[in-house]
């Protein structure tokens, strides 16, 4: 009996890799081997850096939140207790948005916030 080979689906799949490797420098989006690992590698990171980036942004939208409180005479945890305590539901984005590009209004808030 012939040996029977899905050529279809391994050239498939060897096509995705390659494309996925797109731009990538030398053998690494030439060759499949060397793609395959390329790729395997950049998607790793890929995944775990989804998540760093989730960590960076809160770290940055504290210190801007912190740097805004303690021109009012807060810090930023104390600030935090407040709002929570004064049932004032907005995230460290907006809070962080609003302390960069609307002082006024984040000075609103705080002045909320200490009474």
């Amino acid at each position: 009996m012939p040996r029977s080979v899905n050529a279809v689906a391994s050239r498939k799949r060897r096509k995705k890799i390659l494309k996925a490797a797109k731009g990538y420098f030398g053998a690494r989006s030439k060759v499949y081997t060397v793609a395959k690992n390329a790729v395997e590698r950049a998607m790793q990171y890929a995944y775990r850096d989804r998540r760093t980036k989730k960590r960076a942004f809160r770290r940055l939208w504290i210190a801007r939140i912190n740097a805004a409180v303690r021109q009012h005479g807060l810090t930023y945890s104390k600030f935090m207790h407040l709002l929570s305590k004064s049932d004032i539901g907005l995230n460290r984005k907006v809070l962080a948005d609003l302390a960069m590009n609307h002082p006024d209004t984040f000075k609103a808030i705080v002045d909320t916030v200490k009474k």
